[in-house]
């Protein structure tokens, strides 16, 4: 699948941001090693392990597509973004939105929402992931 390019329309603090996976692994070499990063303790142990890069099926709450998810996605997004530590209070503002942005499925949030989740300004994580510079594969959700 190639990755969409950008969108002519600027994004604004309305524009929904997610992770887009398929341009991180095309992207960066090392998207693993910072998925490992992010597992809790107990998944970091049980990954370190092994070289296991296998993908599952997972179906989407909202829409029923079945998907193939990196087993390491779904780890973090099913069970370690849900620990009270994931987050921890001060953390790098590219970390903490990656990290919020799992928190919620890696269903699509504004830096709006974003904002209020982090307590941070929405205006300076959108002056800082809509840019041309990818971050983590955050950026904002192509139509």
């Amino acid at each position: 699948m190639e990755p969409k390019g950008f969108s002519l329309v600027k994004p604004n603090i309305q524009t929904p941001l997610h992770i887009d996976f398929g341009w991180w692994k095309q992207n960066d070499q090392n998207w693993r090693i910072y998925l490992l990063s992010c597992l809790c303790p107990e998944h970091q142990q049980v990954y370190s392990e092994s070289h296991n890069d296998e993908s599952i099926d997972w179906v989407d709450p909202e829409t029923a597509e079945v998907q193939y998810v990196d087993v390491l996605q779904h780890t973090l997004i099913t069970h370690c973004a849900h620990r009270e530590d994931f987050l921890p209070e001060h953390t790098a503002l590219v970390d903490a939105v990656f990290k919020s942005l799992l928190a919620n499925g890696n269903s699509p949030l504004t830096p709006a929402e974003i904002g209020a989740r982090l307590n941070r300004s929405p205006d300076l994580i959108l002056r800082t992931l809509a840019g041309q510079h990818v971050y983590k594969g955050i950026r904002p959700v192509q139509k």
